[in-house]
């Protein structure tokens, strides 16, 4: 049985924001119902709401009675749910191997230490296959740039590193580095398998944690539709610390090439002096998850049937590997907190409501910490007129650690929705900017890519940062310490007064994108814009 911590008072820092005050703008939060809500949600009882867990059912349950209390009505394929079909993953780590080849002489890889064995490759099919180095492993048309240009890598193994050229936009990165864009080029060149290394520049948390949880399920959809990576034969992540065993007899080191990586330089491509060998053992099970829509009517006889989608992921981790002797992973910030906005926003609707001439429509997905599975199904399975959603605001882990003095917009230059929110922060004396980061590839890792990927123009906020000051030291200890581990829970600091300025300015946005006579629009350069079909 997991070790059950006991919920204690949250330690909070409650800073001065000034924000809330600015230009006589009206408060609709405290920061304490907020918290009010994740208290519940990130409680031990909910056991990490692992996606399809009886922990994630009665956390949807709670929501749909706070949905219900606040007058909201249902939305989804039956009543407020949406039934989401899945397929369980599990790595046989007994029974899966991969060692690399050399002169006929074979070195084991340790499964965990070395290397983790992905889940999407084909169940007991054991490959064995020369090594290619790819540099990035990307092909980018927009660019005329393309790592595989002239290489021979029929029935080959690739190698990459995570990231890419400086000269490479932040957005065509992020789209380009996804697994199913990756595959869509490696399926082409012949490629039987991928062996992808981490960025020691851009990682989020340790290898150690990392690994902790390796034999974990991982998830896909059930309907075949959604399969990214059909013909995948084997799929394998290294632990940077033992990826000069790869590089070794090649001319080069990983070292070498993770120097050039961090400063985002042009890397070399070239045949690796080993092979790998490796079967992967995989357990499958069928699994149902569901989403959580509920819609609150607009007024406009001409615009009430179109949407504006406020969405955040409703799933964790579950109970996992200990650390500390605790092993349910709470995810209070990750992503109680989004789900606890939303609930926020529809409560501060029904005690100051607001004539909205567009409609609103919550969404609660599952799934996201399986790869953006459940906002992708509802997605491309809307249960209102796919046409009708005009805009996504989504949040995750949005991270009210410390003041909130910037607001960072993934997306910010991609369509109106940067402008309104810009406008909408800017009342409140809160400044704006784009992704200080664009190595680790924010804008496509949460639910609003999926939208996107719909032709839907979204963007995502977070309380922001400025890069060498002391709130980017706190967010890096955050992630390098609570994010993804048992320690993201109810006893940990958060700034309730930067929580209700986050609030005010979703309300805000929200408000304004549904009373726009206009939907927002995607600009005319963005590169997301190809989606929308105009």
């Amino acid at each position: 049985m997991a070790n059950r911590k006991v919920s204690v008072a949250v330690t909070i820092l409650i800073l001065a924001s000034g924000a809330m005050a600015q230009q006589g703008a009206q408060n609709h939060f405290d920061g304490k119902t907020w918290w009010d809500y994740i208290k519940v949600l990130a409680d031990d009882n909910m056991e990490g709401r692992e996606t399809g867990s009886d922990g994630l059912r009665r956390a949807e349950a709670y929501v749909v009675e706070q949905l219900k209390k606040n007058g909201l009505e249902p939305a989804g394929s039956d009543g407020f749910y949406q039934p989401v079909r899945f397929e369980s993953r599990q790595i046989v780590e007994k029974d899966s191997s991969a060692a690399l080849v050399r002169d006929a002489k074979t070195e084991t890889l340790a499964l965990g230490d070395d290397v983790l064995m992905g889940t999407r490759g084909v169940p007991g099919l054991e490959v064995n296959g020369p090594m290619v180095f790819v540099g990035y492993g990307l092909k980018i048309p927009e660019q005329n740039y393309d790592d595989l240009a002239g290489l021979d890598l029929k029935g080959k193994v690739v190698v990459y590193i995570a990231g890419s050229t400086e000269e490479t936009p932040a957005a065509l990165s992020a789209h380009y580095q996804s697994i199913a864009e990756r595959w869509k080029v490696y399926r082409a060149a012949g490629v039987s398998g991928m062996i992808s290394i981490p960025n020691p520049a851009s990682m989020d948390i340790p290898w150690s944690r990392i690994t902790a949880n390796r034999t974990r399920p991982n998830m896909v959809l059930a309907d075949p539709k959604f399969n990214d990576t059909e013909g995948l034969k084997l799929s394998l992540t290294v632990n940077p610390a033992s990826a000069e065993k790869f590089f070794a007899g090649s001319g080069h080191t990983f070292a070498e090439i993770a120097a050039f990586a961090k400063d985002r330089k042009t890397l070399p491509r070239f045949p690796l002096a080993v092979s790998v060998q490796a079967k992967a053992a995989i357990e499958t099970k069928p699994i149902e998850s569901a989403n959580l829509i509920a819609k609150l009517p607009g007024s406009d006889p001409a615009l009430k049937d179109e949407y504006v989608v406020l969405s955040a992921h409703i799933d964790h981790l579950g109970i996992g590997a200990p650390i500390n002797g605790d092993s349910i992973y709470n995810g209070a910030m990750d992503n109680a907190s989004g789900d606890a906005v939303l609930l926020d926003v529809a409560a501060s609707l029904k005690k100051s409501p607001e004539k909205l001439r567009r409609s609103l429509l919550f969404v609660f997905v599952t799934g996201e910490e399986k790869g953006l599975l459940g906002s992708r199904y509802f997605a491309t399975n809307p249960t209102v007129p796919a046409k009708s959603m005009v805009a996504d605001i989504n949040i995750d882990m949005f991270l009210p650690i410390y003041p909130l003095k910037v607001l960072t917009v993934y997306g910010l230059q991609e369509s109106d929705l940067g402008e309104m929110a810009t406008q909408v922060a800017q009342a409140r004396g809160i400044r704006v900017q784009p992704d200080p980061e664009p190595l680790r590839n924010a804008f496509v890792r949460s639910d609003q890519y999926s939208f996107i990927r719909t032709g839907v123009p979204a963007l995502a906020m977070k309380v922001g940062f400025d890069p060498g000051s002391l709130e980017q030291q706190k967010f890096k200890d955050w992630l390098t310490n609570r994010y993804h581990a048992p320690s993201d829970d109810l006893n940990q600091p958060v700034d309730l007064s930067a929580a209700a300025g986050y609030e005010e300015v979703m309300r805000g946005l929200m408000i304004a994108v549904a009373n726009d006579p206009q939907r927002p629009r995607w600009k005319q350069d963005s590169f997301f814009r190809r989606y929308a079909g105009d």
